[in-house]
């Protein structure tokens, strides 16, 4: 429901003689809903702060309100956050996991800078509601890239936020319960866990670099970020990129345009000093050495799809135009399908015929992929009563159709080595 702001006018003005209010708006608060006034005199400025009752989704809330210049505190309240240090030595990284992420994270860069001639795969759910139904889905992975792992270097994407259009569940950490509770510290718990299972049993993982805080929880298990279409463009994002020490995707914009990622690429390679957050909580200048194994992901746009020949053609030459490797991944999903889960195997075998063709730039995929098709909403029960293995975000592919696209671009990539030994 929407709130009902109680309070409908400035209460600030200058001072007059004798410190009488000499301009301003009357308050339109009822008395009985004020708790308390008091007047603050800045200068020539009298200052009003209120604390009134305000009601909320059917609930009433004692909020105090600063009105400077009309201008409202629009901030509730704030919750202590886990010290991500403490979260760490709560649940350390294993042996395993250890040896997983440093081992997924140099497969990457060995691709990424062209010294592998695998086929990078981020495979896994838009994003990850239920932590059991992930590591099901990670065991049947993880037999799948064992089984193809001298052609393709799959990584499981296990992504814990959302960016939203408008307004939805935004992920794992932010509300992990489903019920709009909005349990962060629970949610940070169980993503810290759950990607320390998942790499303890040998897949690594990628993950969405979506906030600016996040990554000092979880950043030493992930072996591949991402910057979506819609933070690309952000310096927060690019300083934050400059910093992490796992190589970094970033997206074309939402409108298909190449020059944000590319830009975003030569920012994140570079140095940076910038406001950040420490393992112990503190606020701190944060100083970067830049990311040298930054590349580009094509996922389409509302000028159309992005992943065909000519496409990939035209990128190689904008990267080439900024002195960038020709490093390119494609998005099976997104603008690329044009929202429509069932046209990602057909994606992927435009960049396996690219493949058969000899094409090097392309060094990677990546696909929406769960235990089941499609998607669904949280029904009115709320999360007991989703189905299992089918995700509440965008649409996926069921796992029948995921081992049959990559076996696919497995038989792309020996196609492509042998005709390019070929020509040697």
């Amino acid at each position: 429901m929407p709130c009902t702001c109680l309070i409908g006018g400035m209460a600030t003005g200058l001072a007059g003689p004798g410190g009488g209010m000499a301009t301003g708006q009357s308050l339109l608060a009822p008395a009985s809903r004020i708790l308390s006034s008091s007047l603050e005199q800045s200068g020539n400025r009298l200052e009003v702060r209120w604390a009134v009752s305000f009601t909320f989704a059917s609930s009433t809330y004692g909020s105090c309100f600063g009105f400077r210049e009309g201008f409202i505190q629009a901030v509730l309240g704030q919750d202590p956050l886990i010290q991500p240090e403490l979260l760490i030595s709560e649940i350390p990284i294993t042996k395993s996991a250890l040896q997983t992420v440093i081992k997924g994270r140099k497969d990457a860069v060995d691709i990424i800078m062209g010294t592998s001639d695998r086929l990078l795969v981020i495979c896994g759910p838009c994003s990850i509601h239920d932590p059991a139904t992930a590591v099901e889905y990670c065991q049947r992975l993880k037999t799948l890239s064992d089984k193809l792992s001298g052609d393709l270097c799959i990584i499981m994407r296990a992504y814990l936020e959302k960016p939203r259009t408008t307004v939805g569940w935004k992920g794992l950490i932010n509300d992990p319960d489903i019920d709009e509770t909005f349990k962060i510290n629970k949610g940070l718990r169980v993503s810290r866990q759950l990607f320390c299972d998942l790499t303890s049993s040998g897949m690594p993982i990628a993950s969405e670099m979506l906030d600016t805080i996040s990554p000092q929880f979880l950043a030493d298990l992930i072996s591949l970020g991402a910057i979506g279409a819609r933070t690309t463009e952000s310096q927060l994002h690019r300083e934050l990129a400059s910093g992490l020490s796992f190589p970094v995707g970033f997206k074309n914009g939402t409108d298909g345009s190449l020059t944000v990622a590319i830009d975003a690429i030569g920012s994140a390679a570079a140095k940076h000093h910038f406001m950040g957050v420490t393992k112990q909580g503190l606020a701190a200048i944060t100083r970067t050495a830049g990311n040298q194994h930054g590349f580009i992901i094509l996922r389409g746009g509302t000028r159309g799809t992005n992943f065909d020949a000519e496409n990939v053609k035209l990128t190689k030459e904008s990267l080439a135009k900024k002195g960038q490797k020709q490093a390119i991944m494609i998005d099976c999903s997104h603008g690329n399908s044009n929202k429509d889960h069932r046209n990602q195997p057909g994606v992927a075998k435009s960049i396996g015929d690219q493949l058969r063709a000899g094409e090097t730039s392309i060094i990677g995929a990546m696909i929406e992929s769960n235990i089941n098709e499609g998607n669904q909403k949280v029904p009115a029960e709320g999360p007991s009563g989703l189905k299992k293995g089918v995700s509440i975000t965008d649409a996926c592919i069921d796992w029948e159709s995921t081992v049959a696209t990559l076996e696919d671009l497995a038989e792309a990539v020996r196609a492509r080595r042998k005709l390019n030994s070929a020509a040697q």
